[in-house]
């Protein structure tokens, strides 16, 4: 093993891998799934994708300058907000600036608290800290605030027949939405939760299991993967709620009338 404690992987090695989804195609056609193609692109999109990032990270760890760090995350922040758009297909349109900066607000705070606060680097722009804490702050929440904002918009969908009668007896915009908006933000949090109460009994997460293998001790490993969990949880928290709480309203015209299928306007 190198002085490192990392045991480097060859690129043979490396295309060896692509076995393993060799396996799930001949599966996917012997059983008529129709997801071979589909397969096939993914996993050369994971090649690509992730290759071209560690060629980026590289030249970015070694140029350590600020404003590369700000526009990488700002780039990643309007990734992320289309995908949870892109997941959410009832929401209606215009949702691109509350889900962008519910999403910025969060993965700024809650990155750059655990950089200064936590593991305290010594450059507030520090790349090989900066980059990686927020692309998980962002990864994670970003599938919270999709869930939330899906279930928030089906939910008052399933729920029409009762807002229109209680908008005929007065309702308030707040009454009319606020059990979707409870439902929603579960829905948004159940999977964090769920990963916190399995973690080092179910599974070793993500970040340990990399740090081990690259030579940490393990129970170094496990103070950032404890932070990390944290970290996760209280930013999809707050994304979610932020999101659901400044997207909500769009479901309603400015009088506070729900609008049905048949009268909201062409996405």
């Amino acid at each position: 093993m190198p002085a490192s404690g990392v045991v480097a992987i060859a690129w043979p090695q490396l295309a060896l891998a692509a076995g393993f989804i060799l396996v799930t195609a001949v599966l996917s056609l012997a059983l008529g799934l129709g997801l071979a193609k589909d397969l096939a692109v993914a996993s050369a999109r994971t090649y690509l994708q992730l290759l071209a990032l560690g060629f980026v990270l590289r030249w970015v760890f070694a140029a350590r300058l600020w404003w590369i760090v700000v526009v990488l995350l700002g780039i990643m922040t309007v990734v992320a907000t289309r995908i949870v758009l892109k997941r959410s297909p009832d929401a209606p349109p215009g949702l691109f600036g509350s889900a962008f900066l519910s999403m910025a607000l969060t993965s700024v705070t809650v990155t750059f608290a655990v950089t200064a606060l936590i593991v305290r680097v010594p450059v507030w722009y520090e790349p090989r800290y900066v980059i990686p804490i927020a692309g998980m702050v962002l990864g994670n929440s970003m599938t919270g605030i999709a869930l939330a904002l899906e279930r928030l918009f089906s939910d008052l969908d399933s729920r029409t027949e009762e807002i229109l009668a209680l908008t005929a007896l007065g309702a308030s915009r707040w009454e009319l939405a606020s059990a979707s908006v409870r439902t929603s933000l579960r829905a948004g949090l159940i999977p964090t939760i769920n990963a916190m109460a399995a973690a080092g009994i179910v599974f070793i997460p993500g970040m340990m299991t990399g740090q081990v293998l690259a030579g940490a001790d393990p129970l170094e490993a496990t103070k950032y993967q404890i932070v990390v969990m944290l970290m996760v949880s209280a930013a999809t928290a707050v994304g979610s709620i932020m999101a659901v709480m400044l997207s909500y309203r769009r479901r309603f015209s400015t009088d506070g009338v729900y609008l049905e299928k048949g009268i909201r306007g062409v996405r």
